[in-house]
């Protein structure tokens, strides 16, 4: 079972590395064709621009969330995750293109993001299942033994 899912991440894995840069040149001259080429690398130049300056203000909020987490003793499961997808948004909106950088602005704005969290909690919740399960029902030979203390 997990080799058949080790199989699919690398299919998957493969796929996007190929297909994303194909969408993004495509896009890319799609774009450039009804505005212009100057037009499209300004329009290149402000979203990055804009969404450094996003990054950099919903970083700010959600460390200021997660020290506020921490030092009122809960769990900062929230404010992690909203974390991870800052970080992971921010690294798309930093690459060129504009498919990227719709999911990067849907993984950093307040609006989205919850709907973005909601997916990470649930790929991770099902990652965590399968391996708690697949460790529950290992397979493995049972050896009867007696424990002796060092009485």
């Amino acid at each position: 079972m997990a080799g058949r899912r080790r199989g699919w991440l690398r299919w998957g894995l493969l796929i996007g590395f190929v297909t994303i840069p194909l969408a993004e040149i495509y896009v890319l001259i799609q774009v450039g064709q009804a505005i212009g080429a100057w037009w499209t690398i300004l329009l290149l130049i402000i979203d990055s621009i804009i969404g450094t300056w996003l990054i950099r203000r919903e970083g700010r909020r959600a460390w200021a969330g997660l020290q506020s987490a921490i030092s009122g003793g809960r769990m900062p499961t929230r404010e992690l995750a909203d974390g991870a997808l800052i970080l992971t948004g921010g690294a798309l909106m930093l690459s060129p293109g504009f498919v990227t950088d719709v999911f990067g602005i849907a993984m950093i704005l307040p609006l989205t993001r919850p709907i973005a969290r909601r997916l990470l909690t649930a790929a991770i919740a099902a990652r965590v299942t399968v391996a708690t399960t697949t460790r529950a029902t290992g397979s493995g030979s049972v050896v009867p033994g007696e424990v002796v203390g060092e009485d």
